[in-house]
């Protein structure tokens, strides 16, 4: 049973690097930006669940909801702040000021937190899965990071194809001029954007500081970039490439480090983004876009 131990375990991570690759896929897909300050966001959420449960003694589904709400607010600020004034430079400067706020979130959690990792009390309480009477057991954060995962999915991309937000969302991921034009707020549109991301960034942290109990000022970060690769493995602006690209980039995660070498996973991760978009530059369920000259 080790192979379907490691395989349940594989979906499990590759559901939370879903949730996180959403976070990037909403943005890159809107607003063709790469914020790679997304996996401190998680950070901060997590921190904001700790505080809430530990030193306030607030019910862990509540400070989840709190979490999400000062995600979706730290979210809306960055994107006023730090990326609002870059709608017209260059892809290099805001990739630069994304890593800048990064490293400023990082190190802001470093001065209020301080540097050693704090054990995260697991959100979740819901029971064990026993299959084959006791050899395999599911655990209750792995349920849980499937159904969120599958449910966020459903949920995001109903809400982009059926909601008047959701196709100004669409309007704007064609053509940011000729939405507004079309008296789309452009401006609000991304705003929501970064809010929906950063609010999905809070429950990430959730489920991945319950998984991995280990809390501090780069939990964030391994775990984002690794998210990011599922979104361009899977199609980085597809809602459902981000889903698959998550569990196969957290399948094969977990299969490398069973039975490959647990130093070489991440290598083997990133080897096979590099063979998956040699074939298919675009990712699994990515389109290719022409452009007019």
């Amino acid at each position: 049973m080790g192979f379907l131990d490691n395989l349940i375990n594989g979906i499990s991570l590759g559901s939370i690097y879903a949730v996180i690759a959403l976070g990037y896929t909403l943005v890159y897909g809107i607003a063709k930006m790469l914020n790679f300050a997304h996996g401190d966001v998680i950070m901060v959420g997590g921190y904001v669940i700790f505080t809430m449960m530990t030193t306030l003694h607030v019910n862990p589904y509540l400070s989840i909801l709190i979490s999400m709400a000062a995600c979706t607010l730290l979210g809306i600020t960055i994107e006023k702040i730090a990326y609002k004034p870059l709608r017209q430079a260059t892809s290099l400067s805001v990739l630069i000021t994304a890593i800048g706020v990064s490293y400023f979130l990082q190190n802001m959690a470093l001065l209020i937190f301080g540097e050693k990792p704090v054990t995260f009390t697991s959100v979740i309480n819901l029971p064990k899965i026993t299959l084959f009477d006791g050899q395999i057991i599911i655990k209750s954060e792995t349920t849980a990071a499937i159904i969120v995962s599958v449910l966020i999915v459903v949920g995001l991309s109903l809400f982009v194809n059926k909601t008047r937000s959701g196709r100004a969302m669409l309007a704007v991921s064609e053509d940011k001029d000729a939405a507004q034009l079309m008296g789309i707020n452009v401006n609000r549109t991304i705003s929501l954007t970064f809010a929906i991301g950063s609010g999905l960034a809070a429950v990430a942290g959730a489920l991945l500081c319950s998984t991995y109990p280990v809390l501090s000022n780069t939990t964030g970060a391994m775990p984002g970039i690794k998210a990011f690769v599922a979104a361009v493995f899977g199609g980085i602006g597809s809602i459902p490439g981000a889903m698959i690209g998550g569990l196969l980039i957290g399948i094969i995660e977990i299969l490398g480090r069973a039975y490959i070498s647990p130093q070489l996973a991440d290598a083997i991760v990133f080897a096979v983004l590099i063979i998956v978009l040699m074939v298919k530059p675009t990712g699994i369920l990515g389109k290719k876009v022409s452009e007019k000259v």
